[in-house]
Formats: C-alpha cells, structure tokens, sequence
C-alpha cells in the first residue's frame, strides 16, 4: 500500500478532471467531485455492493439521461473518490494516479446513463 496525504491525494484527482477531454467537460453540469477517506456501509450498499467489499468511488446524483423539465434548483450531483481504497489497492503512486483517472471515468459513465456494462465495455471498470 501506498500512503499520500489528502492535499496530494486531491491534486491528483484535480489533475485527473483537468486532463478529462473537452468533450466531457462541455457536457457536465451541476456536479461536484470530492474526495472522502472511505466509503460508508450505506454507500457500499447503494452502488449494489455488499459490506466489506472494496469501493473506489460513487455517483449519487440523477443521471442526464434521467433529467427533464422537473430538473432545476437541485444540489449538485457528486462523484465521490475514495482515498483510503484506492490507496491500499496501489503500489505506488503512478497506480494510484491511474486508478483515479479510471474510477472517475466510471463514475462520469454513470452520471452519463450508462450502465455498468456499458462501462465496462468502455474499459472503465
């Protein structure tokens, strides 16, 4: 296991979001990315997952393909990195800079609609 401290675990998952390709960015709106110490057992539970798995990150939010007229006026959507997993599943640095990069495309895939097989298929997963 590699341990960062949070500064440098944040950086590296601002670096990860500046580096996402335009593309992306044009089409996201109302979404915030935070970085927490590790996932609760209600998260783990919420992206289907039983307690004591492993979770690199979550989307709680409504998916744009799921938003219409009622959606206005709501709290940002979140993608949540979680240092302490990533951290322990990396053996250096450059891993956990990779697996940011790659858990918060998955997460995007999701705020996007798309499944996990989707995801997947993308070769986020």
């Amino acid at each position: 296991m590699t341990s960062i401290g949070r500064a440098e675990f944040e950086k590296l998952v601002e670096q990860a979001i500046d580096s996402l390709p335009p593309r992306f960015l044009r089409h996201m709106d109302n979404i915030e990315v935070v970085v927490e110490d590790e996932p609760t057992d209600e998260e783990i539970r919420s992206a289907g997952m039983e307690p004591g798995d492993v979770l690199f990150g979550l989307y709680q939010g409504v998916p744009q393909t799921k938003r219409n007229t009622w959606y206005g006026n709501v709290l940002p959507d979140r993608i949540i990195i979680y240092q302490r997993p990533i951290q322990a599943g990396s053996r250096d640095r450059r891993e956990i800079r990779k697996e940011i990069r790659i858990t918060l495309m998955h997460e995007i895939g999701h705020y996007f609609g798309l499944g996990e097989e989707e995801i997947s298929e993308a070769g986020y997963e």
